[in-house]
């Protein structure tokens, strides 16, 4: 289906002094073929795989669906009227299949035009519940999965502005919601209340570096809003629908039962709240009821937290990660700094992990000490769990074997590595579901067992280790050996048989599920979904590896058009999409995860869509910034961004495919940002498109991308690779394109207006587009369509022809 395009865009062009007012426009036809598609649907499985429920929905929104009502209010995006997230992407229908049949089962009962969110499957999986979204607010549904029958519970009065309103009991028969208060009042109009005097904020001289956060409170009537949004009452909602209220009126931000159910944890949200910070770093407390709604204790009360030290590894001062223990009935698990938070304070331990038993009426135990930053537990059983910590600045990552019985057993080290470092990734332990339904280690025999991606320097061969928890010694039980198609291991799903649950793909067959026996080698469909981009399926795809100047490794996805004679040698114009990645050490950056059988899947992130209209195309080309000892990699951003572009142009010229004075580069966010930079330091570019990038560092003072230095320690570096800051050395044609509603923290809107009002000032040949509504990542078919045509009009003026 078509749409009509009468909606205006408003944008600036690079050979003008006014606005231009266009309405929206199509892409040629090649591109639209493949823009303009059906997706197939996602896939959710039970834990036994018995069923799975597919879902449907739209491949793009409209432009419409953008326009709706909208409040931002501390970091929160929502909509007044329906009370659910602004940005929530819907699903229209839901189907179940028996796995084994190829038969789908339309599910009945569903509303008329669902707007489906928030599934989730009862602890038991024999239902699952979702959420529907009228034109006055958010109702609860739940399907019978045996009957694949919906039915309504709940009237559209749900309050799922902080997310999913409704958690499940542990007899699968209840279900706890967040509803509207009955007594809720109105919204304020702060456009139309007089304000009763200005606003202030008081800096007390304790240093805190905050990064740029996004939508937040900004006066009293934003504060009364605020709490007037996420204010909700709990109710208990029976299977037949029957509701009973279980807790009065509060700003409730997190329920979650113990494994056994018999008790329930829950976070509200206090004051006083903070112009400064999003809503995660305001006040709460935290306490424990029984599943009755009886109180049973307080468990931790959390200040207002604008006061954080620098850098990646600051956490608050006090206890975090609170949680329940998976492989207890009714116990907490909790983390404590002993460094006060502080990454700049030398200690021995980092962070203590603490049980505390309920009725919580004991001191916690401590159960372990981490000498760098904890970073999670998989829980096993009394005697053995997995706990692993790590720590930014050198990238290291570690995990342990821990007795949560015996605190003074010393944890024995599985791994220890750099967190870059794909090449020795030994893959992530396997889990499985437990009485209380709770995912847990998955321990057979004494063994675990670790799934990993199987990065290595000959490509990617995906396997399952078995690791003995005695000898700590691993055992492969499988790897795939395939090259001419990716294979992605899921779960193991019978640890004696040797069924194992995969996904297939390659360049030209769509990503679609599959049983595979490991011990007999045996493949059984589950799925078949077809490949919805037929017309690229004899497009040449490789995956090129060449090095930069300095030795180190890189890679990119090389696309060829369809035909082309690589024989022959037709120079082509090349398009290079690329975002830059921060390492410590050479070694890592010179590491690839790009697989040549990863399917071939255009979307407008990137340039693939181009190689139908004859160019070659670098996707995903490796930027890699270093900084290796005491030297941070933005110290030499700049020569290392031109020395990956050179390596790139280089790289395909060498295999003869390109005019070398025909290559143009693009990115998104830190990717625009990096395009800015190439066209200003180098003379490597015909042209570059940016998207939705900051280009001025000092309106990010306190650190921005893996930047944990503020500008006053690096006035040089942040002035240096600042766009803004060199506009008068970018002489090349730019096309800057930004969403109108940015909310990535940093990439304000501003920066890309300001940058382009100082390239049109200073002579530049610069194209800005607004694009209506959007937020950082585009949604609009409008937009994206339209965005599409304007990146292929710059590029055939400015690179082709």
């Amino acid at each position: 289906m078509r749409i009509k395009f009468a909606i205006a865009l408003v944008f600036f062009v690079f050979y003008g002094y006014s606005q231009e007012n266009l309405t929206y426009q199509l892409p040629p036809k090649p591109i639209l073929d493949l823009a303009d598609y059906q997706r197939a649907p996602s896939v959710s499985m039970d834990s036994d795989k018995k069923y799975m429920l597919l879902s449907y929905r739209n491949t793009y929104k409209t432009l419409d669906d953008l326009n709706q009502d909208e409040l931002r209010l501390g970091g929160l995006r929502i909509n007044p009227t329906t009370n659910i997230s602004a940005t929530v992407t819907y699903i229209n229908n839901i189907k179940l299949r028996k796995i084994g049949s190829k038969d789908d089962v339309q599910i009945t009962g569903l509303p008329q035009n669902p707007l489906i969110s928030n599934i989730s499957w009862s602890p038991d999986e024999t239902k699952i519940a979702f959420t529907h979204t009228t034109n006055k607010g958010v109702a609860l549904y739940v399907v019978d999965v045996a009957s694949a029958k919906a039915t309504k519970l709940t009237e559209d009065n749900l309050n799922a502005n902080l997310g999913n309103p409704t958690s499940w009991y542990q007899d699968s028969k209840t279900l706890l919601v967040r509803a509207l208060p009955s007594n809720r009042q109105p919204l304020i109009d702060g456009k139309k209340n007089l304000p009763t005097g200005p606003i202030i904020s008081n800096a007390d001289g304790t240093v805190s570096q905050n990064r740029t956060y996004q939508d937040l409170l900004k006066n009293k009537a934003d504060e009364q809003n605020f709490e007037n949004i996420i204010t909700s009452e709990l109710y208990k909602v029976d299977l037949s629908g029957v509701k009973t209220l279980f807790m009065k009126a509060d700003m409730y931000a997190g329920e979650s039962f113990s494994p056994d159910g018999k008790y329930l944890m829950i976070s509200t949200i206090k004051k006083p709240f903070s112009y400064i910070v999003p809503l995660n770093r305001f006040p709460s407390t935290t306490a424990v009821y029984t599943s009755a709604g009886a109180l049973v204790s307080v468990v931790n009360e959390t200040p207002l937290n604008e006061i954080m030290p620098k850098g990646f590894m600051a956490v608050r001062k006090g206890k975090r990660s609170m949680s329940w223990r998976a492989d207890k009935p009714s116990t907490l698990f909790f983390v404590e700094a002993l460094d006060e938070g502080d990454p700049s304070n030398k200690v021995a331990f980092r962070d203590e992990m603490f049980l505390w038993d309920a009725p919580f009426t004991s001191t916690p135990t401590s159960m372990a000490k981490t000498q760098q930053r904890y970073d999670g537990i998989i829980w096993g059983n009394d005697n053995l769990a997995i706990l692993s910590d790590e720590w930014y600045d050198t990238r290291n990552t570690r995990s342990f074997i821990v007795n949560p019985s015996n605190p003074t057993q010393a944890p024995l080290k599985i791994s220890d590595r750099n967190s870059q470092d794909i090449y020795s990734d030994p893959g992530s332990f396997e889990r499985k579901k437990n009485q209380f339904g709770r995912y847990v280690l998955a321990i057979e025999n004494n063994s675990a067992f670790l799934i990993g991606d199987g990065f290595t320097s000959a490509g990617q061969f995906p396997f399952i280790d078995e690791l003995n928890l005695k000898t700590l010694k691993t055992k492969r039980l499988y790897q795939s050996k395939l090259k001419d198609k990716k294979e992605d291991i899921i779960t193991i799903t019978n640890y004696k048989s040797g069924d194992v649950l995969v996904m297939m793909q390659s360049a030209v067959d769509y990503p679609n599920y599959y049983f595979r026996n490991i011990k007999k080698n045996k493949l059984t469909p589950i799925t078949n979904f077809k490949n919805p981009f037929e017309s690229i399926k004899n497009v040449y795809k490789e995956v090129i590896k060449y090095k930069r100047k300095d030795g180190v490794e890189l890679s990119g996805t090389l696309y060829l058009p369809a035909g082309y004679d690589r024989k022959k040698k037709e120079k082509l114009p090349l398009l290079i999409w690329a975002y830059p990645a921060e390492y410590k050490d050479k070694n890592s950056a010179g590491q690839t995860s790009q697989n040549p059988n990863d399917f071939t899947f255009p979307y407008y992130g990137s340039f693939v869509y181009w190689v139908t209209r004859g160019y070659a195309v670098l996707d995903d080309a490796a930027f890699p910034i270093i900084g290796e000892g005491t030297t941070e990699p933005n110290d030499s951003f700049i020569s290392q961004l031109v020395d990956n572009a050179e390596a790139a142009i280089d790289a395909v010229d060498k295999l003869g495919y390109i005019n070398r004075k025909k290559v143009a580069v693009g990115g998104h966010s830190y990717g625009a940002f990096m395009t800015a930079n190439l066209l200003t330091h180098s003379d490597l570019f015909a042209c570059g498109i940016a998207r939705s990038g900051a280009y001025n560092r000092t309106l990010t003072p306190f650190g921005f991308q893996r930047e944990q230095r503020n500008y006053w320690e690096a006035q040089d570096v942040y002035n240096t690779m600042s766009p803004f800051m060199n506009a008068h050395k970018m002489k090349t044609p730019m096309l800057l394109v930004h969403g109108e509603a940015d909310n990535n923290p940093g990439t304000f809107t501003l920066q890309t207006e300001r940058y382009f009002q100082a390239l049109k000032g200073l002579g530049a040949p610069a194209r800005m587009v607004i694009l209506p509504k959007e937020s950082h990542g585009y949604a609009a078919k409008e937009n994206i369509l339209h965005l599409l045509w304007e990146q292929d009009q710059f590029l055939e003026k400015h690179l082709k022809n």
